[in-house]
């Protein structure tokens, strides 16, 4: 883990350990703030000593400073196969959890709760829009909400070697309905982005970050 104040300047990085024997792996660790709660809720996936290291569930832990973390639980499993990179969002009140379902689907799978760590239910239509793509080599969805309205869901694709992998977009009009149109027409990319997050930022940041990259380009 890294901090900073102003995404320039950046401490030297500290090991954060949130598993314990029972752990057999903790992946793709994403973050979501809890208002009501008023911490954050670091969410991964992890094999575990519970089904002797079978199917992967997602795991959680609560933080208010991110130097003292609660006990990891269960934020929540799929029966019928592993479930890994998760990515949480808040709309209305509502949470919305993407995952990828490592089987029964091999897919990206939506579900929608009433609380971050709580119980969760599948998005149907979302599932119909995924079997559209034709092919199952999707990973690490993250999303962010377009200034429009819209929001906009990007899935990492691995399904080629070497130039074509990275992510691709989908629109939804609203994440409620699940059904997000793979829009590749309205994104262009440098490069081949692969298993990241969107961060929103505002215009100050954004132009303190870019005269930082410029200045240090001249030095």
């Amino acid at each position: 883990m890294w901090e900073s104040e102003d995404l320039v300047n950046w401490s030297e990085q500290r090991m954060v350990e949130l598993g314990d024997e029972d752990f057999g792996c903790l992946w793709a660790p994403d973050v979501i703030y809890d208002r009501k709660n008023d911490d954050h809720v670091i969410h991964w996936s992890s094999a575990h000593a519970s089904n002797n290291y079978g199917d992967k569930a997602i795991y959680y832990t609560r933080t208010k400073d991110f130097k003292s973390f609660t006990k990891p639980q269960l934020l929540c499993k799929k029966d019928d196969s592993g479930i890994i990179d998760s990515a949480i969002y808040e709309e209305n009140g509502d949470f919305y959890c993407f995952l990828k379902s490592e089987k029964n689907p091999t897919a990206i799978i939506l579900q929608k709760g009433k609380t971050i760590t709580g119980e969760y239910t599948r998005i149907e239509a979302f599932d119909e829009e995924m079997k559209k793509i034709g092919h199952a080599a999707y990973e690490a969805p993250t999303a962010f909400k377009l200034s429009n309205g819209k929001w906009c869901l990007m899935l990492d694709f691995f399904g080629v070697r070497g130039e074509g992998q990275g992510y691709v977009p989908f629109i939804a009009e609203d994440i409620e309905s699940g059904r997000f149109i793979r829009s590749d027409e309205s994104f262009s990319f440098p490069y081949g982005f692969k298993h990241g997050t969107v961060l929103p930022i505002t215009m100050e940041e954004y132009n303190r970050v870019k005269n930082w990259k410029y200045n240090k380009a001249l030095l």
